[in-house]
């Protein structure tokens, strides 16, 4: 028989006239209860403490994908801003081209020799690899085509797409940047050919004497006149037709009071019969300043302007150069 302690007694009071209800459960069994109670609270928490862990990855998880969809839309934009950028950078090559072209620095390709073709032909084999040419075609590929290896083929192709559009963009920035110096230098020098050019009538007035062969008023006599007689009122301001510096002034018993200014590239210009001279030699002058006055001074018939050009030591017709 099992000892009285080995089990616990509950006794139930139901009234006065009733007798207690008597029961006897063996300490084992309360043991085994508590040992599965303890067991089942155990897994309750560790399955509590699972729920909250996979619940802090789910919610993780689930910010990692918004942030990776939004990567991906910001990808997506770049890439859109990117070829946005291709485009416009093609169009400033295309620019770019036709300045080089009008500033002299390349020249333009004749529509007629664009389409010619010719020369000895040999026919093409074909190899037993496949079709001919396939080789050839493969090494040749476009400069932005780039072979993926096995370990590229996993990457997003959106990505390998904003990688390659971003080295060419690197590439066509760095040329453009060339081109663009190189623009910049010839549009420098175009200038200052452009400013040393004669172009501007040095004072507003009556051609009386052309270019070239004439009868001399002085002998009656044809004689040849290197430059344009141009009548006005006394004093009237005479300019600059183009930038440059003074190269000489002073008196010539025939031109009298003269002013001869060297612009470069070959060209000097010359101004006679002057009233009075406001420059000094070796000043700089730009076209339009005013250099002296119309006169009357040296072999004259009347108040006016002798203005010569010359270009490499040769009086030329300056009526060839001015253009207002």
């Amino acid at each position: 028989m099992s000892h009285p302690n080995d089990a616990y007694s509950i006794v139930i009071f139901r009234g006065a006239k009733s007798n207690p209800l008597r029961f006897r459960i063996p300490r084992s069994y309360v043991r085994r209860a508590l040992f599965l109670g303890a067991c089942l609270i155990l897994a309750e928490m560790l399955l509590l403490t699972q729920y909250v862990k996979q619940s802090g990855e789910v919610w993780e998880l689930h910010n990692i994908r918004g942030e990776m969809l939004s990567v991906r839309a910001q990808t997506t934009a770049f890439s859109n801003a990117l070829d946005d950028l291709k485009h416009r950078m093609l169009a400033m090559k295309e620019v770019n081209l036709q300045l080089r072209v009008m500033l002299g620095i390349e020249e333009q390709q004749p529509q007629d020799l664009i389409s010619g073709q010719g020369g000895e032909e040999t026919p093409i084999v074909e190899s037993q690899q496949g079709v001919p040419g396939k080789a050839e075609e493969s090494e040749l590929q476009a400069p932005d085509q780039v072979s993926l290896t096995e370990g590229d083929a996993a990457e997003d192709p959106l990505t390998r797409k904003v990688q390659q559009d971003l080295a060419w963009l690197e590439t066509a920035a760095s040329d453009q940047e060339r081109t663009l110096q190189e623009l910049s230098e010839a549009a420098k020098k175009k200038s200052a050919r452009w400013a040393a050019l004669p172009s501007i009538w040095p004072v507003k007035g009556w051609l009386t004497s052309r270019f070239g062969p004439r009868t001399s008023p002085f002998t009656n006599l044809r004689a040849f006149h290197n430059g344009l007689d141009i009548g006005a009122r006394p004093n009237t301001p005479v300019k600059a037709a183009a930038a440059g510096r003074v190269r000489a002034t002073g008196f010539d018993p025939k031109m009298g009071n003269l002013v001869l200014l060297d612009h470069g590239y070959g060209k000097q210009t010359g101004y006679s019969h002057l009233s009075k001279i406001l420059v000094k030699r070796g000043q700089k002058v730009t076209r339009g300043d005013v250099i002296g006055l119309l006169g009357n001074t040296g072999y004259s018939t009347g108040p006016h302007l002798h203005y010569m050009v010359k270009v490499n030591g040769r009086a030329v017709n300056p009526l060839t150069y001015i253009l207002d």
